[in-house]
C-alpha cells in the first residue's frame, strides 16, 4: 500500500493508538502508508499485537496504552465506550485526541445521559480528558470501507468524513491528518453536534455502503455528507414520529 495523501502533518510524525481493533488497525495501516510512525496498544498487552506490528513493518511498535498515548503526537482512542474511563489521562495532556466511539447499549450497558441525549459519546471522553482536545472522527464508516475509500488529494472520487470538536486548532490538525491518509473533511461543528453522525442517522455507515456493509463502498463527497448531517434527527424525534 502506498501513501495517498500529502506529506506527514508537520510536527505530527507519530500516531498513538489506544485500541487496535478493526478501526485502530485500519488507521494504523493508513498512517504507515502515509509516512507516520505508529505505536499500538490494546487492553490485552503489547505481545498480543505482534502479528499486526510485523505486518505494518519497521514504522510500527506495540506498547501499553499509557506508552502509546505518551508517544503519539496525535492520539486515537478507539476502545469500546464501556472502557472509556480506562483511557490514561496524564499521557494525553495537551494532545489532540481522535475519538472513534459509538454507543451500543447491548455492548456498553445503558448510559442514562446518552439515553436522554443530554450529552454525546465524545463529550463523555472530553470530560474524562479535561486537558486534551477531543475531536470525533471515523465512527461512522465500516473499517473495511475506511481502507478501501482512501484516495489521493484532489482525486475526483475522494470521500469525505465528518468531524466535530470544540477546539479549532485541534480540528485543523485532524483535518490535515485525514488529508494525509486519503480523505476530505466536513466540519460538523462542536462536540455537542456529534450525534448527527452517530448510529442510525443518515450520515452513519450506510452513507458509504447503501447496499450493505460487505458491498462495494460509495465515496460520499462533501456535499453528500453535509446533506446527510443536515437531515439527522435525534432519537427522541424519531420515536415521536
Amino acid at each position: 500500500m502506498s501513501g495517498v495523501g500529502p506529506e506527514v502533518v508537520p510536527g505530527m510524525t507519530t500516531l498513538g493508538l489506544i485500541g487496535s481493533g478493526n478501526i485502530g488497525g485500519t488507521l494504523a495501516r493508513l498512517a504507515v502508508s502515509a509516512g507516520y510512525d505508529v505505536v499500538l496498544s490494546n487492553s490485552r498487552g503489547p505481545e498480543t499485537l505482534a502479528d499486526l506490528v510485523a505486518e505494518l513493518g519497521p514504522r510500527a511498535r506495540a506498547a501499553t496504552s499509557a506508552e502509546a498515548g505518551a508517544a503519539g503526537d496525535l492520539v486515537v482512542v478507539t476502545v469500546p465506550l464501556r472502557a472509556y474511563l480506562d483511557v490514561p489521562v496524564e499521557p494525553l495532556a495537551g494532545k489532540v485526541v481522535i475519538d472513534t466511539n459509538n454507543y451500543y447499549p447491548e455492548r456498553d450497558g445503558v448510559i442514562p445521559v446518552l439515553e436522554d441525549e443530554s450529552t454525546t459519546t465524545s463529550e463523555l471522553l472530553q470530560d474524562h480528558l479535561p486537558t486534551s482536545k477531543v475531536v470525533k472522527a471515523f465512527n461512522n464508516i465500516y473499517f473495511k470501507h475506511l481502507l478501501e475509500l482512501a484516495r489521493p488529494t484532489g482525486a475526483p472520487d475522494r470521500a469525505a468524513l465528518a468531524i466535530v470538536g470544540d477546539d479549532p486548532a485541534a480540528k485543523a490538525t485532524v483535518t490535515a491528518f485525514l488529508d494525509a491518509i486519503g480523505y476530505d473533511t466536513v466540519d460538523a461543528g462542536p462536540l455537542a453536534e456529534g450525534w448527527r453522525y452517530q448510529r442510525d442517522t443518515a450520515a452513519y455507515g450506510p452513507l458509504y455502503a447503501p447496499n450493505g456493509f460487505e458491498a462495494k463502498p460509495v465515496p460520499a463527497d462533501t456535499a453528500t455528507v453535509r446533506a446527510a448531517l443536515a437531515a439527522a434527527r435525534r432519537y427522541a424525534d424519531l420515536a415521536a414520529g
